[in-house]
């Protein structure tokens, strides 16, 4: 049976219309996994003879034990930002005589054959070899050690998978877990009590007693049980709809009718974004990106980099724009046919993303303005770059746009989520970076500060007065580009 889900699952990847893209990404991939894999493994390798180094008084496996909490904190945490869980498309599945646990079983096996699974191992087995050969633990014990470190990492796997499928959709019922850690936490801060030095303690204590790394293989199987019951119990296409509503959704922006014929198009993505995860979550990563500037602005490092900040200027005030930006019309990818077939023309289609994107560019350079705390030349950069955003790198987006075909599913957590990602997205955030980026610098090496400055604001005032023409530009890249896609948002976007 799993044969038979690993070849639709082949067939589904090289059969997509976005399968070059696909290929290109995962190709990509591949050589960060090894560059992170070829860091693991140095690590691993250099971790026991650097405790014997450093701390040549203390036992080096009873010093890594203090610290296999925190590190289990640490990778549960990039694991539930970076790491995208296992789907599959079970609606074809629903008409065949399979069970569904088979299903299940097959999606949960999926999670753990992740990178992210493999990882720990190049450091858990230099570490584990160097113990047997050059400490004098008996090799039994140190295997139990291994295998208890191993499960650990897969219990984090699981963990992941239950929070994020049970708790995403209602983030209240995570506070009690949040409040939780943060006392454990603080405990430790204070010095009062130290969870990391307690769990230390069991693991030493498990290494003298090696039957005793059944226990995380135990925990390890209760958290495969439960993720098997709870995919189970939403194994239905019905699964994710939602009961009866107490109150009704009455958010239907009329105020964007003041806006002439763009309005139905503005009103249309604000609900998009109002009542769907992953458009909702760009709002909320944009005003946490916002204090991005408290990194840079007070570095004493970076002050005769003036360059440097034209990019921390682009991404304050352009986080939205990129976030939101790139990924048009995919978050239309739905109804996108439908609009193409309505007599609707494009260039207000167009207008409306535009307009939707300089608002926020607006408004996260008025919630800039503190930064003028670092001087007065720090805010009129950061305006400058909201100038240079509206008029040259929203144009640029929208022309990135017209290449776009691959879907994305709008109720999906955007953490390393790379649906609807494609070579456009990846190219397109090169020249919103670097280009102004590099201007700046070349005016400000042959002028001087204040000529970077205005040569990049014409730049952009000049890219608002020719709005209008670079929109008839980009109707004709689109129309051009129409029919493919629109086959390309029929096909699956996984």
């Amino acid at each position: 049976m799993f044969r038979l889900f690993l070849s639709l699952e082949w067939k589904s990847f090289f059969r997509s219309a976005s399968f070059g893209k696909s290929l290109g990404l995962r190709i990509l991939l591949i050589f960060l996994a090894l560059y992170f894999a070829a860091i693991f493994l140095v690590f691993g390798i250099a971790l026991y003879p650097g405790i014997q180094k450093f701390y040549p008084e203390q036992d080096p496996l009873e010093v890594v034990n203090k610290f296999v909490l925190l590190w289990l904190g640490l990778e549960f945490l990039y694991r539930f930002f970076l790491q995208t869980l296992p789907v599959t498309n079970i609606k074809p599945l629903l008409i065949l005589p399979l069970k569904k646990r088979k299903v299940v079983n097959f999606v949960l096996a999926k999670s753990l054959y992740s990178f992210y699974n493999v990882l720990p191992l190049f450091l858990i087995i230099p570490f584990g070899i160097f113990c047997i050969v050059e400490g004098d633990y008996p090799t039994l014990e140190i295997l139990a050690w291994m295998l208890a470190m191993f499960a650990l990492t897969l219990c984090v796997n699981f963990t992941n998978f239950i929070i994020k499928k049970k708790f995403t959709d209602n983030l209240k019922a995570l506070l009690p877990l949040v409040l939780v850690v943060a006392v454990l936490v603080g405990l430790e801060y204070f010095e009062i009590f130290s969870i990391t030095q307690w769990f230390g303690n069991i693991l030493d204590y498990m290494v003298l007693h090696p039957y005793l790394a059944v226990v995380p293989v135990i925990l390890l199987f209760l958290l495969y049980k439960w993720n098997q019951v709870n995919l189970e119990k939403k194994f239905y296409l019905d699964a994710g709809l939602k009961g009866k509503a107490t109150t009704a959704d009455t958010k239907d922006f009329v105020w964007t009718r003041k806006f002439g014929s763009i309005a139905p198009f503005l009103q249309q993505d604000l609900k998009l974004i109002w009542r769907n995860k992953r458009p909702k979550t760009t709002i909320y990563l944009s005003f946490f990106f916002l204090l991005y500037g408290l990194i840079f602005y007070p570095n004493d490092s970076y002050q005769e980099m003036p360059a440097f900040f034209v990019f921390v200027g682009i991404f304050i005030t352009g986080i939205f724009m990129i976030n939101f930006g790139q990924f048009i019309p995919a978050w239309d990818a739905s109804y996108y046919p439908m609009i193409m077939t309505q007599n609707i023309p494009i260039k207000q289609y167009l207008a409306s993303k535009a307009g939707l994107i300089t608002f926020s560019v607006v408004v996260l350079a008025i919630l800039s303005t503190p930064y003028v705390y670092f001087g007065w030349k720090i805010l009129l950069l950061n305006m400058v770059c909201a100038l240079y955003n509206i008029g040259v790198n929203i144009p640029l987006l929208l022309y990135a746009g017209s290449f776009n075909k691959k879907r994305i599913d709008l109720d999906k957590t955007p953490f390393m989520n790379y649906q609807g990602m494609g070579a456009s997205q990846w190219l397109v955030s090169l020249p919103l970076i670097a280009l102004p980026v590099l201007f700046f610098y070349g005016f400000y090496k042959w002028f001087n500060y204040d000529a970077a400055l205005i040569a990049l604001a014409v730049l952009g005032i000049t890219g608002i007065f020719l709005r209008e023409k670079i929109l008839e530009f980009l109707v004709r890249m689109y129309k051009k580009r129409k029919y493919q896609m629109i086959s390309g948002f029929k096909q699956s976007g996984d």
